[in-house]
């Protein structure tokens, strides 16, 4: 299946689930989303569960976030994570931290979804990484998926979590295909949120990555097993609350670290992962510096040519992996 129909079918398993949830966002409903996610919904459910908005993120946004404290489960869709800058009040002042300041009493069962990151030739202003920024938020939760199963385990446990979910997706995986397990088309598979998942065995490097980035780490460990480095691959899919259980572990197997992620260097997701490891005993797993591979530090290029070198792909992956790795395994 590709990303785009199963997170389609998931969406259509939800609303029939639960009468709770709406949808709500620019395009979603007559159009069939601006991604064609939500292809079809429309018809089946009506106005109340599949709701049109005008180009206001700030003004659905809040309405969003009020239907959900209200009892309401809200899937909010941003045409793309850029455009929820204009209303990251609502998601950090308002979502995160009611519950909170309410001692409990008002949880926000809300879903923030939408393409995260750079597509292609989108120009500086539509290609941001979102991860760190909002991985940073306390009350919030964060998830990165990769895979089919990846996003419909994601999206059904944030549908059905009590508080704000996050799901920083990638419009370039949409129309890709993945194999999907009988166990992951059964309509209450989740996938815990907070739990990592190994791509990849392996015992020279553990390589840390989420999102669209590891597609290019597994096939980076292709070139790499060619050179005699067997390189362990963590999918995150989760980004708050991280693995730090698996993270360690793999660690203290592999004794080399490597963060990949697209987005950019300056306090990232990479930087959260390798100061965590250094204020841990597992640091002293490691047999040499850890080391981020990111996207350059730099807004993103209009041009597709320039824009591909922007970002890490398996060759730049497996390049910096065999620094760490060092001329001897």
């Amino acid at each position: 299946m590709t990303i785009r129909d199963v997170m389609n079918l998931s969406l259509d398993e939800e609303l029939a689930r639960d009468e709770k949830v709406f949808i709500i966002g620019e395009e979603v409903a007559e159009f069939d989303g601006a991604y064609k996610l939500t292809r079809g919904l429309w018809k089946k459910y009506g106005d109340k569960r599949l709701i049109d908005t005008p180009i206001t993120e700030a003004g659905f946004c809040g309405l969003a976030v009020g239907a959900a404290i209200g009892g309401l489960k809200p899937i909010c869709e941003f045409m793309t994570y850029n455009f929820s800058m204009q209303a990251i009040d609502r998601i950090i002042n308002a979502a995160a931290k009611n519950c909170y300041m309410t001692a409990g009493r008002y949880p926000v069962p809300i879903v923030f979804r939408g393409p995260n990151g750079n597509a292609k030739g989108l120009a500086a202003q539509h290609s941001q990484c979102f991860a760190s920024w909002y991985m940073s938020i306390p009350g919030l939760k964060v998830m990165s998926p990769t895979t089919c199963e990846d996003y419909r385990g994601s999206l059904k446990a944030a549908v059905r979590d009590p508080d704000p979910v996050l799901i920083l997706e990638s419009e370039v995986l949409y129309s890709m295909e993945f194999p999907v397990s009988d166990q992951a088309m059964d309509k209450d598979f989740v996938i815990p949120i907070g739990k990592a998942k190994i791509e990849k065995s392996g015992k020279h490097i553990t390589l840390i990555t989420h999102g669209q980035a590891t597609l290019y780490t597994i096939q980076a460990t292709e070139i790499l097993a060619g050179q005699g480095i067997d390189a362990e691959v963590i999918n995150l899919r989760s980004l708050r609350p991280l693995d730090w259980d698996m993270i360690f572990k793999s660690i203290s197997k592999t004794h080399r670290l490597m963060t990949v992620e697209l987005g950019w260097p300056r306090c990232g997701v990479g930087s959260e992962i390798v100061a965590t490891i250094m204020e841990n005993p597992v640091f002293f797993e490691l047999d040499a510096p850890a080391i981020r591979c990111t996207g350059v530090d730099v807004p993103m290029p209009y041009s597709e040519t320039i824009e591909y070198e922007c970002t890490p792909k398996d060759h730049h992956i497996a390049e910096f992996a065999k620094k760490v790795c060092g001329l001897k395994i």
